[in-house]
């Protein structure tokens, strides 16, 4: 065991001396001496590292009572054992219940009070101890956690550019459009759980791309109805691809976008044909971010629209395509949005993998 520091408070200095001497042999006890409670509280408002009080309940200035309400109020100071010496069992009553963890009877045997005074200090070095491996331990589960859920994001992501792979998306879309639909979420007052849940599923939207052929995905110009049909096809194929039992948050709701972000307010989007709240609000959300990114980012195939033209282009189609309080929301903290924008800038284009793979055939 560490030193045993012990404070005892008693206005009697002969009460005092009886204390110390009963410590005196012990070079693992250290004793500190007050006068009054209020003696007491001084000292530990400089130094709260006691294993154990001994406090005296007749005392002037603050007496045992208010001293001991005074202790079990403080975040720190109620888990220093305090073991009340008093020869009033009324007394000794009054002070169990307003938080004292042992008495001692006076006049005292001086061996009682030092073996019971001992037993309290393992006990609160104990409970130190413990408290801090679970401390340690929260802290490592805590470190852990939060890596799972970078990797989770990370892989969310990486599936997400999978789709962007056999497109013409730029690389920075996927973490733009899911910081987007992340602030989205925020701003409509989801909660932290909720918001990061969305940041992790949002990348996924566009993952049943994976599963359009590529004379389809990948033609320059304006596809015909039929190839258009086909083209739907991805939102059924990534609702499909993200079918789990259960238990699995971040693929639920990447089902959930996946599947209706094509979606549209007044119920001309697809695959379903859904309208109004019917549409999950994660799906609303996502829309948004995408559109608005699509827009103002260049692609090879066109040059980014400016923000104010883009937001005009999406305010046509507020109430229709859109979700009106959620694209007011995006309009009125647009900041917010452009700070995204720049944190997440385009990098260099680079062809996609099967364009590589046509290049060294």
């Amino acid at each position: 065991m560490q030193i045993v520091r012990i404070l005892a408070v008693d206005d009697q200095e002969f009460n005092l001396d009886l204390i110390e001497l009963a410590f005196m042999d012990d070079h693992r006890v250290e004793v500190v001496l007050a006068q009054n409670g209020q003696m007491a509280l001084d000292i530990l408002e400089k130094d709260s590292n006691f294993h154990v009080i001994l406090l005296d309940l007749a005392m002037p200035v603050l007496d045992g009572f208010a001293t001991l309400e005074r202790l079990k109020d403080h975040v720190v100071w109620k888990h220093i054992p305090t073991i009340v010496v008093t020869a009033n069992k009324e007394e000794k009553i009054r002070a169990l219940k307003l938080g004292g963890d042992d008495f001692l009877g006076k006049p005292y045997d001086v061996e009682e009070l030092k073996l019971r005074t001992l037993n309290y200090a393992k006990i609160k070095d104990f409970q130190d101890n413990l408290d801090k491996k679970v401390q340690e331990r929260t802290s490592q589960l805590s470190q852990a956690l939060m890596q799972a859920k970078k990797t989770e994001y990370e892989i969310s992501a990486r599936l997400g550019k999978a789709s962007e792979y056999r497109d013409l998306e730029t690389g920075m879309h996927i973490k733009r459009m899911s910081h987007y639909s992340a602030k989205l979420a925020q701003l409509a007052g989801f909660g932290s759980d909720e918001v990061e849940l969305i940041l992790y599923a949002s990348p996924l939207h566009d993952i049943g791309k994976v599963g359009i052929p590529d004379q389809i995905l990948l033609k320059p110009g304006r596809l015909t109805p039929e190839e258009f049909e086909i083209m739907k096809l991805h939102a059924v194929l990534g609702g499909k691809m993200l079918e789990t039992d259960g238990g699995y948050p971040v693929l639920d709701a990447g089902k959930i976008i996946a599947l209706q972000h094509h979606e549209k307010i007044d119920g001309t989007g697809y695959p379903e044909g859904l309208s109004g709240d019917d549409i999950h609000i994660y799906a609303r959300i996502v829309s948004i971010a995408d559109v608005f990114d699509a827009l103002s980012s260049e692609r090879v195939y066109k040059k980014a629209f400016s923000v104010e033209k883009t937001l005009e282009i999406m305010s046509e189609g507020s109430g229709t395509h859109f979700d009106v309080a959620l694209l007011n929301l995006l309009v009125q903290n647009l900041d917010q949005f452009l700070a995204i924008k720049e944190t997440f800038p385009d990098e260099e284009e680079s062809p996609s993998i099967l364009r590589l793979m046509d290049q060294l055939q």
